[in-house]
């Protein structure tokens, strides 16, 4: 169904991945959307937004930044990327769920997240995956899933990446 393996990356790689998009002297791009899902009619939900960063998307780059994801695409071993995105969810008083979707159809989907705190990912049969930093979650992109934000951490980010095997 789904397979979850935590420090994906070797600490050097993660830290490298993390720096690159954290650190502020890199002054990485965001660019805000105010829904989460690929489910427009959602987009007046007050409680569904995130910033974004789309790395690439359908045989082109999007990103003077793809290169820092490098480490991450290496090690998943794909055929063709289809999409690869960033998000981010910022901290709220309260913890808000998606709604269920899947992001590309038929293909796998790998979900790594950039850090620990209390947001996780949760699929339609209600498996719990919790966000915990250099953790990836693969599956088949057909599951539907959703996200959340985070009450107890500035934010909650993760790769989002779909791509044939």
């Amino acid at each position: 169904m789904f397979k979850v393996k935590d420090n994906f990356l070797s600490k050097k790689e993660f830290n490298e991945l993390y720096n690159s998009i954290f650190d502020i002297e890199n002054q990485f791009p965001w660019f805000w959307f105010d829904f989460k899902e690929q489910i427009k009619n959602y987009k007046n939900d007050l409680t569904q937004y995130q910033c974004c960063h789309v790395f690439y998307n359908l045989g082109v780059s999007q990103s003077h930044h793809y290169s820092i994801i490098n480490s991450l695409l290496e090690k998943l071993k794909f055929k063709y990327l289809i999409k690869a995105k960033i998000n981010l969810n910022p901290y709220s008083e309260k913890l808000s769920k998606g709604y269920f979707h899947i992001d590309e159809p038929h293909c796998t989907t790998a979900i790594f997240y950039l850090n620990t705190n209390n947001g996780y990912t949760l699929f339609e049969n209600n498996k719990k995956i919790d966000s915990k930093k250099n953790r990836i979650v693969i599956f088949n992109s057909n599951l539907k899933h959703t996200g959340t934000n985070t009450t107890n951490k500035k934010f909650r980010s993760v790769i989002n990446l779909n791509y044939v095997v």
